[in-house]
């Protein structure tokens, strides 16, 4: 069983012709909405590919709430451990997609900013048994270094988005950043290449989805490669 500890998301996604400028009012075109967050799509892809996955967050007492509750249980994830939280809304994303497919994202964090260590140790039982744990930031440091510490199993820890200050959990078994936030994590320059990721990234257990075409991670200490899927 894959257990995810994170954040789930109601998205708002609007095309615009290009993104704005500071100040500048653009029309886009018509908004949907699609159940995401980091947490909900590592836990959606994970029971699509066929694996038990249950989730730790917690959304709104509302509409958005409802919404992505009803979306992780068709997908098949047990959301046993998805809290309700009153008087705070469900986290959102507002994303502006312009005609190249690069997308502008604001990230309201609503109740996904209350997900505590507490809710991690009521789901103590969860993280122990599963093979894996899934973690990402856009939850509270508190909340993942408790998920890390219960977890009974293999730590996957994806820094993302890049908060400054923000302390990698305890126990982590694999680090998957992209360039941005491998930047983050060494205080080195973006790397451009495949040479400069091995050269930021630190064996034994680091592995980058970037730069593109290709991804790269570390086994003992050799720096690996292979194609990145879309």
């Amino acid at each position: 069983m894959i257990a995810v500890v994170g954040s789930l998301n109601l998205d708002l996604v609007a095309p615009v012709p290009h993104h704005p400028v500071p100040g500048e009012t653009v029309l886009g075109g018509d908004l949907a909405r699609h159940p995401g967050g980091k947490g909900a799509n590592q836990a959606v892809a994970a029971a699509r590919l066929g694996a038990p996955v249950a989730m730790v967050g917690r959304v709104g007492a509302d509409e958005a709430g409802t919404a992505m509750l009803t979306a992780l249980r068709d997908a098949g994830v047990d959301a046993t451990h998805v809290t309700r939280t009153d008087d705070v809304p469900t986290g959102h994303a507002l994303i502006t997609v312009d005609p190249h497919g690069e997308n502008a994202i604001v990230v309201s964090p609503g109740a996904n900013s209350r997900l505590s260590g507490a809710d991690c140790r009521t789901a103590a039982g969860t993280l122990r048994t599963a093979a894996v744990t899934v973690l990402q930031q856009e939850v509270p440091d508190e909340a993942n270094h408790a998920a890390a510490r219960l977890a009974g199993g293999t730590v996957v820890y994806n820094p993302a988005p890049a908060v400054p200050g923000a302390v990698i959990p305890p126990g982590v078994d694999l680090l998957v950043p992209n360039r941005t936030e491998l930047a983050a994590l060494t205080g080195q320059p973006v790397p451009g290449s495949v040479d400069e990721v091995a050269r930021a990234a630190r064996p034994p257990r680091v592995t980058t989805t970037a730069p593109a075409p290709r991804s790269c991670w570390w086994r003992s200490a050799r720096c690996c490669t292979s194609p990145r899927t879309r």
